[in-house]
């Protein structure tokens, strides 16, 4: 099997590409190397592979077998991002909400994690309710906050429900 997706990698397919590199980094049937898994991944971003660019992005944001680069982890997430990729969203929406790699700017961040959290992404939710609560960048609104942690909490998020039950009790 790792023959046949290394021929076809090599002739420039983006889903046998990403599969080279997990096999390259996992030494899944084919011995493991760091810089052939990033060789890879590469070669499937670069083709627009949503899924690559998230994993690069990760790569970069944690240092796995590459150093730790923000503004990498930023470049490839907002790739995945601008592609529809609700965890590539949410995981922007951080980035810039911290001004890692970027410049902090919270409005943009509250647009990436309203993206991620209307495909269902419970920490992007999560994240709502507490920007709502808080009156960042928005008006502070206490039913889009109990909304959003609701969504969240809806999904198992148990800070989410912590945070529900707190706000029930200030009624």
């Amino acid at each position: 099997e790792a023959k046949r997706y290394l021929r076809e990698a090599k002739l420039g397919d983006a889903e046998a590409q990403f599969k080279v590199g997990m096999m390259y980094k996992e030494g899944s049937g084919i011995a493991q190397d760091e810089s052939e898994a990033l060789h890879w991944f590469l070669k499937a971003a670069e083709q627009e592979m949503v899924d690559a660019q998230l994993y690069l992005g990760d790569m970069y944001q944690d240092g796995l077998g590459v150093p730790k680069n923000d503004t990498e982890a930023v470049k490839w997430y907002s790739k995945a991002a601008q592609q529809g990729n609700a965890r590539a969203q949410y995981s922007l929406g951080l980035k810039v909400f911290f001004g890692e790699g970027v410049k902090q700017d919270f409005a943009e961040a509250v647009k990436w994690y309203v993206r991620a959290a209307l495909q269902g992404h419970r920490e992007a939710q999560f994240n709502l309710g507490g920007i709502y609560e808080e009156g960042i960048v928005v008006q502070e609104d206490r039913e889009e906050a109990i909304r959003w942690y609701g969504k969240a909490a809806e999904q198992g998020h148990e800070r989410a429900k912590y945070r529900l039950e707190v706000m029930n009790r200030k009624i």
